[in-house]
């Protein structure tokens, strides 16, 4: 066989090899997407929420004059359709963006003028009808959490100090409250994962669940106890992280930075919430979280991820 035939055979072969290999990954790694609004879209694995805008330019004018305008048009109808998908996305498993917005002017006014800081998605589509169509997006953490959650938003505190948790809903037992004959309260400095493991995160399968991400959503047991949330977390983490990750896998969920190398995972039993954004978790779950949380400090870092539908 010629030099010039090996030569070709070898890219055919990388050619093909590399198609697989992203056909594969593909179909391994999709993400976690959500439809909002009518041009929106969020992707809850990368937090990073799109929209699309259509604009058309004035037909008397040149050409180049046309598309220039036309373009402009469409990143104003994106930034318009951004700010009504940011409303549609749920900011807990009872309320809405919207919700947050319509009850405060400042954040409001904040989240409007930080959606102007958008990047553009790709080049323009220029339709047959002379129309222009642009995509647009902007990162769901940063400056957008930081807008939209409350200033006392997060706590933190709950896990330091090493108080002992109660056996049933893990929580901090009440100072000064009697403890039943027959509890035995959880010891956070005594805790034992059985395998001398430590944990680097929290991962929650809610796989059939139907779960519908929010920006901060909650773990509870089954009487409805805070298992992580809002009082668990650090704000600053919750800002720059988000509450949770989403992944579709629970193996590739293991392998991602924010929970990596050995997390805890616990299956969710169902949702809760008019959004179906919290999920709740075994008494006996929620127990191990927080007695190995207390000594590791995974929640106040966001450290958890939901694998989801």
């Amino acid at each position: 066989m010629k030099i010039n035939q090996i030569l070709v055979l070898v890219i055919a072969l990388v050619f093909v090899f590399a198609m697989t290999a992203e056909a594969q990954w593909g179909q391994q790694a999709p993400s976690v997407t959500q439809s909002v609004g009518n041009n929106g879209a969020v992707n809850w694995s990368n937090q990073i929420i799109q929209a699309t805008g259509i604009g058309a330019g004035n037909p008397n004018q040149p050409l180049h004059a046309q598309r220039a305008m036309a373009i402009r048009a469409a990143k104003v109808d994106a930034w318009r359709n951004l700010l009504e998908s940011i409303k549609g996305v749920s900011l807990s498993s009872e309320t809405t963006v919207r919700n947050a917005m319509v009850e405060s002017d400042v954040i409001q006014t904040k989240v409007e003028g930080i959606l102007k800081g958008f990047s553009q998605v790709g080049e323009p589509k220029y339709l047959s009808d002379g129309s222009v169509e642009v995509t647009v997006q902007i990162p769901l953490t940063g400056a957008l959490t930081d807008a939209i959650l409350p200033s006392n938003f997060g706590g933190g505190q709950l896990m330091s100090g090493g108080q002992p948790l109660c056996p049933t809903c893990g929580q901090p037992w009440p100072a000064g409250k009697p403890v039943p004959p027959g509890v035995n309260l959880v010891q956070p400095s005594g805790y034992n994962t059985g395998s001398g493991a430590v944990y680097t995160g929290l991962i929650v399968n809610a796989k059939g669940l139907n779960v519908r991400p929010a920006m901060a959503p909650k773990v509870v047991d089954e009487n409805g106890n805070e298992i992580y949330g809002s009082k668990f977390v650090d704000r600053k983490w919750a800002v720059e992280m988000g509450m949770v990750g989403y992944d579709k896998d629970v193996n590739r969920a293991r392998s991602n930075d924010r929970v990596t190398a050995n997390p805890l995972i616990v299956n969710a039993i169902k949702t809760s919430g008019p959004n179906k954004a919290d999920l709740v978790i075994s008494a006996n779950d929620a127990a191990a979280i927080h007695s190995a949380a207390a000594n590791q400090n995974f929640l106040d870092k966001c450290k958890v991820m939901f694998v989801v539908d």
